[in-house]
């Protein structure tokens, strides 16, 4: 088989799949150290241009309907300005050398994702678990969900655990390599800054119905295929750990949109389905208590090692879509199309 740019197997061809050697880099990089506290997080200069903006806008708009009409600027500043930084800097670096400019992607993307940070997460409320340290457990459900978590007994603070893993395979890992497939780091990093939008502003309450509206839409809007896409991954893991992959395509089918989330719903009862638990019920916000649907059959109680399990569907699916990825771009390489980037 032969190509305007060499044989199958010449250099060149090879060459042209830097956007999928980019990608599995950046996945195998952030798998293997993920975000280490002494390098600086993108996410953290996100969050003070945020806390930055927010306060700019609130000094000089006072209406509910001035506050509607800036909410448009967060996606404007916030994604497009992290989109522009991003694209810069590549280019600045690709002056210097092409190698210097394909380092930095691949480290950019690994910063937009958290596989390992994920996983860590995960187990350190298993650890806690498995010693019997219910306190300690608490205290480690509580860094990563917003729920109350004080007063949970054990399954609670399984399902609450399941919940967050499953939920967060979509924002932390296919939804930025997806758009990183699209568009490279730049992309990749406005994602980020949704995602971030969607988790400092974008909640429908007194304080942020109308400023942060614009935020929480774009990010349901950036994660609707991902959120599927994850669903049918999770799926196909199930079948080859030997879960119950018709379980999981059942679940998510009856019990995906009855989470309020428009994407949420498509992990957390496609994990359901697998491991034959029920997610949802009742979480307590502040002191509010708070009931969402239920997903999935309690086919048995809910135990310590379905952690374990959901982390293991977790790396999955992780790596399935990689491999998705690579494929995605060497079709195109094989037809004759053209990506965006590099």
């Amino acid at each position: 088989m032969t190509f305007d740019d060499g044989h199958l197997w010449a250099p060149s061809f090879w060459a042209g799949m830097a956007g999928a050697w980019i990608i599995i880099l950046a996945y195998i990089l952030d798998r293997c150290i993920g975000d280490p506290r002494w390098i600086p997080h993108p996410v953290i200069g996100m969050g003070k241009a945020i806390s930055a903006l927010e306060r700019m806008i609130r000094a000089r708009v006072k209406t509910n309907e001035g506050l509607t009409r800036a909410g448009l600027l967060f996606p404007l500043l916030i994604a497009g300005g992290s989109f522009a930084v991003t694209w810069g800097v590549l280019l600045l670096l690709g002056l210097i050398h092409p190698i210097v400019s394909g380092i930095a992607e691949v480290i950019l993307i690994a910063t937009t994702i958290a596989s390992k940070g994920l996983r860590d997460a995960g187990m350190e409320v298993y650890r806690h678990l498995k010693q019997q340290d219910f306190a300690a457990a608490r205290r480690a459900l509580g860094m990563i969900v917003g729920r109350d978590t004080a007063h949970l007994d054990e399954p609670e603070v399984v399902r609450g655990t399941v919940e967050t893993v499953a939920e967060n395979i979509v924002d932390a890992i296919v939804s930025p390599l997806f758009y990183a497939l699209i568009g490279g780091a730049p992309l990749a990093m406005a994602y980020r800054a949704v995602n971030t939008l969607d988790s400092m502003v974008g909640y429908k309450n007194d304080k942020y119905l109308h400023l942060g509206w614009a935020s929480a839409r774009l990010d349901d809007w950036a994660n609707w295929i991902p959120a599927r896409l994850t669903a049918m991954l999770l799926i196909t893991g199930a079948w080859v750990m030997k879960l119950d992959a018709k379980g999981a395509a059942r679940m998510v089918t009856r019990d995906a949109r009855l989470h309020p989330s428009p994407n949420s719903g498509f992990p957390e009862s496609a994990v359901a389905g697998a491991l034959g638990i029920r997610l949802g019920g009742h979480n307590v916000y502040h002191g509010v208590s708070s009931f969402r649907a239920y997903m999935g059959e309690p086919t048995r109680p809910m135990e310590a090692e379905d952690i374990v399990q959901t982390t293991r569907l977790m790396f999955w699916s992780a790596g399935a879509f990689v491999v998705l990825c690579f494929l995605t771009v060497l079709v195109v390489r094989l037809t004759g199309g053209t990506l965006l980037w590099p």
